[in-house]
């Protein structure tokens, strides 16, 4: 008690104003600092609360102690100072600059000094102590005043309506604007709903970005728009694998935008915009193309009996994919769970209809297609077939779409062709048989009157109601079908009793549907909505399956769990019964998530969602995908043109993080069938996988005009993507879902193996082996006309070069194969360069007016010389300086025996010459005189004139029976001389 009265009587208050903004540097962390202050001076530092708006701190102590405290008060306030600097909001980013490179080299060196930016204020607030803020702040300044006189930025005001094209697709239009002026253009998304477009940068790139964008909204606003009709099963056609073929359009209307409907709509309009002349051309363009895909796109429906289609869904694709690729169409087969047995072709005319030849020739061939005729009798026939053809059209319906022929009215035939599947046309038979019976024992028939809404119940489940009524009965009951005008006259055929009997079954079962009961039952509130979903869809169906029957289920948001049924008896009950089925089947249903990134949902839907479609019915279950995600700094998704992830490119994705609500796909249904689902749903997730195949190899893989890799990825249904060639990458990604991608990678994998055989099979026939023959040989390894050396190549399959004429190395051929075949080869021709070598030359001097003859006509004598004597023959040129020289070459007998023939032969002909010669000088003086104008013009037709004929003689005409005067007319007799000239 002393030692406190004696504080009290030591201890003095001071009090001190500080700035607000300094006391948590009093307080320091957890109060270290006052604590601090109190342990080395002794004395306690009070501080008003944050919530106190009050500057006043209080220090209590010892008066020789207060001075320290206080001198420490100060240091610890004045430790960390506050500054502002002035910069515009826009200059903010700049300043910080990419992941904050700038501002780290600004404050790299003040490690205490803290940065905070305002950017509605536009101010920057320093934090730190005094002599590193100062130079912190210097520093800024600094960079602030360089970035004012070299960074500027301008607004312009834009309709949103033409953002989209200012973009451009993908972002093409910005991104080039972006790269020419080096300027940052901001363009708002749809959502900001504003018409200012922002553009920074250096002040002539903003200037210039600026006008050009000025220009093109100004070309926008003068544009034109026009709509062409096209249908949509040609949308793809135009645009192309990949949008190459629309590509290929917007380059050569290089002014003009080509815009087709957004995936999912059911809409034929493209439309073109651009300016009018452009857009004229371009409309001409797509129609013309519209045209010729008309031609080309030829739409035929065949039906096709359904055993046939069966076993084409299950077995027979090979067949139908090898027509439509030799027949160029385009087949589509109907779903596996449809009722329809249609077959859609499509393409050119003729083609198509070869297509569907060759489809009725398959069926014919793999359906075990039978024809039957059956007798019955004529005057059954229109019983038979019915009002509009009802009963024989239920018939052809029940047994399998066989084709039942009758013969033409008045025909008086009583064959009846039945075509088909063997099971269906033996089915077929029967009931027209059957039918024809009871027509024959009694033909009766009546109309009976039902709303079209009870026939189904009338009818039963699987046909159960009237196949009891038919075997109680034996009548044949016949309902109309939907495309009936009369829906409500169901007829009865068969004998009388029958038909009665059949009648009163039928009024009877018609009398309780049309009594009108009214039933409730308990329905869980939970599971009201399956029931309503989709506008009430489940209770369409369920009416349309129970004649018609009114379900009521409560309003929505109530509480209530009473349902009412109205309707007739039966069919109230039955339709309870169903609903108690749903409800049960409900509260067995469990829902299941299925995590897969949102990046690939589009991709495992398929296009329309096709493929979560098949998977929904086939594992009866709801599979609901969620709404797209929206970041909120994210864009219209051309914005700036950044494009959105595709093919599973996701940065920053962490698996062991919470997945994304936009990653969840709920499954609902049983149990088991969701597991199944969801594994379905999983398989298609596209994977990518990267194989390392040899560069050389990549062109092979490609193929011609990339066929080959078009090819495989149609058949495995992926993504495969072959580097640049200017890359020289050996990795080629394949993409797509994990079965298809390893389908893919083995048959990638096979091809390598293929292309390593081909390539070693190339090395072996690449084995080169060089031969040295004298070039006066080459000749004779050639052949005429290269018949030798072809046979060599063909015998051994080798390649034979043959020095060029002037080629320094004129002795040596080269050989290229496989090894043994080049030795080979080598060994052959070596046999016909020894055949020479061992053969004698020997030069014969024959006159050369003689040569020719010794040739013949095209070389025929001297190949009959040269094949009797088995030698080569060579004659000289008229331009040769010995012109009579003939060498012969072979072996030294054959030569022998070839000279004494041809000196045998030139004894002949010069015999023949000199004769000729002889007779030459009794030729009239002018042609031996005129010899040299006759070699001259011996090849000129000229005119033949006879003068001093006999008819020149005389002034009469001519006597042409005299023998006297034309020797060659009149009788036989032997002419008298007539003297032909000038007369004496």
């Amino acid at each position: 008690m002393e030692i406190y009265q004696e504080k009290q009587r030591k201890c003095q208050t001071v009090s001190v104003e500080v700035k607000k903004a300094q006391h948590k540097y009093v307080i320091g962390t957890r109060g270290q600092t006052i604590q601090e202050i109190l342990a080395q001076t002794g004395v306690s530092v009070e501080v008003p609360s944050t919530d106190n708006p009050s500057e006043t701190i209080t220090l209590r102590g010892e008066q020789e102690k207060l001075g320290p405290g206080l001198s420490m008060l100060y240091e610890k306030a004045n430790s960390v100072v506050m500054a502002e600097v002035d910069a515009p909001s826009w200059l903010h980013k700049y300043i910080i600059g990419r992941k904050g490179v700038n501002i780290k080299h600004v404050t790299q060196d003040l490690t205490r000094v803290h940065v905070e930016f305002n950017n509605d204020a536009g101010k920057i607030k320093l934090e730190g102590p005094q002599d590193e803020l100062d130079r912190a702040r210097q520093a800024l300044e600094i960079v602030i005043e360089d970035l004012k006189a070299t960074v500027t930025y301008e607004e312009i005001r834009v309709d949103p309506k033409y953002h989209r094209h200012i973009i451009g697709k993908n972002g093409a239009n910005v991104n080039r604007l972006k790269q020419e002026t080096n300027a940052v253009i901001h363009i708002p998304s749809d959502s900001e709903h504003s018409n200012i477009i922002r553009i920074e940068g250096n002040p002539a790139g903003v200037a210039q970005a600026k006008q050009e964008l000025l220009d093109m909204v100004h070309k926008m606003e003068n544009e034109t728009t026009k709509e062409l009709i096209i249908e949509q099963r040609f949308h793809g056609n135009i645009i192309g694998t990949k949008g190459e073929s629309i590509k290929d359009i917007r380059d050569r209307f290089n002014q003009v935008n080509v815009n087709f409907p957004e995936q999912g709509i059911k809409s034929d309009k493209v439309t073109i915009r651009g300016p009018k002349e452009d857009v004229e051309n371009c409309y001409r363009y797509l129609a013309q193309l519209k045209r010729d895909l008309l031609i080309n796109n030829h739409r035929i429906e065949l039906s096709v009996y359904r055993q046939f289609l069966k076993y084409i869904i299950s077995q027979g694709r090979t067949g139908i994919r090898k027509i439509q690729t030799e027949t160029e169409t385009k087949i589509e087969l109907p779903p596996e769970n449809s009722d329809s047995d249609t077959i859609i072709i499509t393409g050119k005319m003729e083609n198509a209809l070869a297509a569907k030849e060759r489809i009725l020739a398959l069926q014919n061939e793999l359906g075990n297609i039978v024809e039957v005729d059956i007798i019955i009798p004529a005057k059954f026939h229109n019983s038979i077939i019915g009002a509009k053809g009802q009963l024989i059209r239920s018939i052809m319906d029940e047994c399998g779409k066989v084709t039942i022929r009758f013969p033409p009215e008045g025909s008086g035939s009583d064959k009846v062709n039945l075509r088909g599947p063997k099971e269906d046309v033996d089915k077929a038979k029967k009931q027209l048989i059957e039918l024809s019976n009871e027509k024959q024992l009694s033909s009766y028939s009546v109309e009976l009157k039902a709303k079209p809404e009870h026939h189904k119940f009338l009818i039963g489940r699987n046909g159960t109601n009237i196949k009891k009524v038919r075997e109680k009965t034996g009548a044949r009951v016949v309902f109309p079908s939907d495309k009936d005008e009369d829906r409500e006259s169901i007829v009865i055929i068969g004998r009388k009793e029958a038909v009665m009997e059949a009648k009163k079954t039928l009024e009877d079962m018609v009398k309780d549907l049309d009594k009108v009961v009214t039933t409730e039952m308990r329905v869980p509130p939970r599971h009201h909505r399956h029931f309503v979903l989709r506008r009430g869809e489940v209770l369409r169906q369920i009416a349309e399956d129970f004649g018609g029957v009114n379900v009521s289920f409560p309003r929505s948001g109530s509480d209530s769990d009473l349902v009412i049924l109205k309707g007739a008896k039966e069919c109230v009950e039955g339709a309870k019964q169903r609903i108690m089925e749903i409800v049960s089947e409900l509260e067995e249903m469990v829902t299941v998530e299925c995590i897969i990134p949102q990046v690939y949902h589009r991709t495992v839907m398929g296009a329309k969602g096709h493929k979560v479609q098949a998977i929904t019915q086939e594992y009866s279950v709801q599979i609901k995908f969620p709404d797209r995600e929206v970041k909120d700094d994210q864009t219209d998704p051309h914005h700036n043109g950044e494009e959105t992830a595709v093919n599973g490119d996701i940065d920053g994705v962490d698996p062991d993080e919470k997945p994304r609500k936009s990653d969840i796909i709920y499954i609902t249904g049983k149990q088991e069938n969701c597991l199944a689902a969801k594994e379905a749903l999983l398989a298609l997730v596209p994977v990518t996988i990267e194989l390392s195949i040899p560069y050389d190899f990549h062109r092979y893989i490609i193929g011609q005009k990339g066929k080959d890799v078009r090819d495989m990825m149609d058949r495995y249904d992926v993504s495969i993507k072959v580097p640049a060639a200017n890359s020289e990458s050996e990795i080629i990604e394949v993409s797509g879902p994990p079965a298809n991608v390893e389908q893919a990678r083995e048959a990638l994998m096979k091809r390598v193996q293929e292309l390593e055989e081909e390539k070693q099979d190339r090395v072996l026939r690449s084995f080169q082996l060089t031969l040295e023959v004298d070039p006066k040989h080459h000749r004779h390894i050639i052949g005429q006309k290269g018949a030798v050396i072809s046979k060599i190549r063909m015998t051994h399959k080798v390649q034979i070069h043959l020095p060029e004429r002037g080629d320094p190395n004129q002795n040596f051929i080269t050989i290229i194969g496989y090894e043994s075949n080049a030795e080979a080869a080598r060994e052959d021709i070596l046999k016909i360069v020894h055949k020479y070598e061992e053969m004698v030359t020997e030069e014969v001097t024959i006159d050369s007016r003689v040569h020719s003859r010794l040739i013949g006509t095209r070389g025929r004598m001297r190949k009959k010389i040269m094949d009797e004597f088995d030698v080569d023959l060579q004659f000289a040129r008229t331009t040769d300086s010995n012109p009579n020289l003939v060498v012969i070459v072979g072996m030294k007998e054959n030569v022998e025996d070839c000279k004494d023939h041809l000196l045998n032969l030139e004894e002949e002909y010069l015999q023949d010459i000199t004769e000729n010669e002889f007779m030459l000088q009794y030729l009239s003086p002018t042609a031996r005189s005129s010899g040299e104008d006759f070699t001259q013009n011996k090849g000129e037709a000229k005119d033949i004139i006879i003068k001093g004929g006999p008819w020149e003689q005389s002034q009469n005409a001519p006597d042409t029976t005299s023998t006297q005067e034309f020797p060659t007319f009149g009788s036989g007799d032997a002419p008298k001389p007539v003297a032909w000239g000038p007369r004496r």
